[in-house]
């Protein structure tokens, strides 16, 4: 498959990032062999001195090595290494050497000097810094040491740093792109249970999800509140961050629907985020139809937009639209970080679910800290999801403690 096979150019650092079962071993095995195989079985290859480093010294041993992808299982009868278990290398009949180092022992890495390394799973290693950091100082033989590595994505700071090197070159690979040698079973469960959660993403579509520094909302965090099927709702409401210009360059327009059991004081309340029907580079018209479709969809109460930059412009575009829609205009006073603190709140208590499928608006979620939003853009999806919630939870909230006010 395309993506295990070695890309061209000059790099230094091949990244495989792939789901679960996606073929990263299968790929890492069959580069070590290209690198350390010639001709024929005693030629010698680009590579004489390999280092094979995983997180122990077992799962080095017994994936890498040993295992049904393994460097074993996929050499020829005449081009099989033979694997000295006292010095933990395999030697090739031309005479290559590939030794097992750990991300236990990042000091084992200290002397020894290799022209090629594979590094398996690198993004869970405990000591990955201190690892990597030690093999670029042994990867000193050859005329271009080159290493290959296959890891699961998570957002660790090796990696990170990592990718954004100009010498990385990086493949990406879902784990359905291995379908015809995982277990049906095994996909069907996976994508019954994960499919549309961040979970899902980074384990099943190999992505690398980011979260930066101090914001309000985590993976963790909503990896914890994705919640399938929906209760009966009280109330729902569409909240709306226009977008005052259009094309492919233009702001998306943040269109999210979200539904809210009521019952009882507001310490009780609970909110389920719907769905993201967001557009990007639609004309005022489109994203209108867009906005009024979804209060259709979902028969909601209410559509939210917030009216700062469009003023008039956004209710009568709304009101072409449909002029009955129930509508009602907002204006931000505050800054977005400062709007969305007390929504991040209520998913800190518990008191918010999602629907699967919302990556995008996750996407930008985890980007949203108390400084401001620190990805590219502006966060449109963010801030139609803090107006729905403000309309469902926070202002009802506000006035059911009122003096003499006791529902809603």
């Amino acid at each position: 498959m395309e993506h295990q096979l070695p890309p061209e150019g000059d790099w230094r650092t091949w990244v495989i990032m792939g789901g679960r079962g996606a073929g990263k071993t299968r790929a890492g095995a069959e580069w070590v062999r290209s690198m350390v195989e010639g001709s024929t079985p005693l030629d010698e290859g680009q590579a004489r001195r390999v280092a094979l480093v995983g997180e122990t010294q077992d799962q080095v041993r017994e994936v890498m090595i040993f295992g049904d992808s393994g460097i074993l299982a996929c050499s020829p009868p005449d081009r099989r290494p033979t694997w000295q278990a006292s010095r933990k290398r395999l030697v090739w009949p031309n005479g290559a050497e590939a030794s097992v180092y750990t991300a236990h022992d990042p000091e084992g890495l200290r002397g020894p000097q290799f022209d090629a390394a594979w590094v398996d799973e690198m993004a869970k290693w405990k000591k990955a810094r201190e690892t990597w950091d030690m093999l670029q100082f042994a990867l000193r033989l050859g005329e271009r040491p080159q290493v290959c590595v296959t890891t699961t994505p998570r957002n660790v700071g090796v990696l990170k740093g990592l990718l954004a090197l100009p010498s990385t070159v990086v493949t990406h690979a879902p784990t359905e792109a291995n379908a015809a040698n995982l277990a049906g079973s095994f996909l069907e469960e996976v994508r019954e249970r994960y499919a549309g959660t961040r979970l899902g993403r980074q384990e099943l579509d190999g992505v690398l999800l980011s979260d930066a520094e101090g914001a309000l909302w985590t993976s963790e965090m909503l990896e914890a509140c994705h919640q399938k099927g929906m209760p009966a709702f009280d109330r729902v409401v569409v909240g709306v961050d226009p977008a005052i210009t259009s094309g492919k360059s233009s702001d998306e327009c943040g269109i999210v629907v979200v539904g809210a059991v009521m019952q009882g004081p507001p310490q009780d309340w609970r909110a389920h985020v719907i769905c993201d029907a967001s557009v990007q580079g639609a004309r005022p018209s489109e994203w209108a139809a867009a906005a009024v479709a979804a209060v259709e969809t979902f028969q909601a109460d209410r559509l939210v937009a917030e009216v700062n930059q469009g003023g008039q412009m956004v209710h009568e575009v709304v009101r072409q639209i449909d002029p009955m829609v129930p509508f009602k205009g907002v204006h931000a006073s505050r800054g977005k970080a400062v709007r969305a603190e007390p929504i991040a709140s209520l998913y800190e208590q518990g008191r918010i679910s999602h629907a699967p499928d919302l990556g995008p608006l996750e996407d930008q979620m985890v980007l949203m800290t108390r400084r401001g939003y620190v990805g590219d853009g502006s966060p449109d999806r963010v801030d139609a999801l803090v107006w729905a919630l403000h309309e469902l939870m926070v202002e009802p909230a506000r006035e059911y403690r009122r003096p003499g006010v006791r529902a809603l």
